[in-house]
């Protein structure tokens, strides 16, 4: 069986783009993420198109690294008599968290915004070694 899109001889372009699903808010609270593994360490891109530097913060607390995101909505000029008629762009914030391990400290997080683009640099957790059964010898 083969599913075919149907097609409606009476479709009106305009007044139907808001409801298709291209053009819907879909996944627009998702940050994006792509994490490669290099050279014993994580690299980590996370998309926040429309988002300033100084709308991003990063933490870290019990092992798992944070990346807050924050947008302000943009107010309607009523002077100039302008009014939203549609808005797709996302507004508010948006949050995602990453365990990176109880060993990995602020300071291993090297972190640069390019392009509305967040990159992320960490060390992969070093696995503690599983001592070993000792014995002790008896005289």
């Amino acid at each position: 069986m083969m599913l075919i899109p149907r097609r409606n001889n009476d479709f009106d372009f305009f007044d139907e783009m808001f409801h298709d699903p291209f053009f819907t808010k879909q996944d627009s609270r998702l940050m994006r993420t792509d994490i490669k593994n290099k050279d014993g360490n994580y690299l980590v891109d996370i998309d926040l198109p429309g988002y300033d530097k100084e709308d991003i913060h990063l933490g870290m607390k019990n092992g798992y690294l944070t990346v807050h995101a924050t947008t302000k909505k943009e107010k309607n000029n009523e002077k100039d008599n302008e009014t939203y008629v549609y808005q797709e762009r996302y507004v508010g914030e948006c949050a995602r968290s990453f365990y990176v391990g109880e060993n990995v400290n602020e300071e291993d997080v090297k972190a640069s915004f390019k392009n509305g683009t967040l990159h992320l640099e960490f060390p992969k957790e070093k696995q503690k070694s599983i001592e070993s059964q000792k014995y002790i010898p008896i005289e």
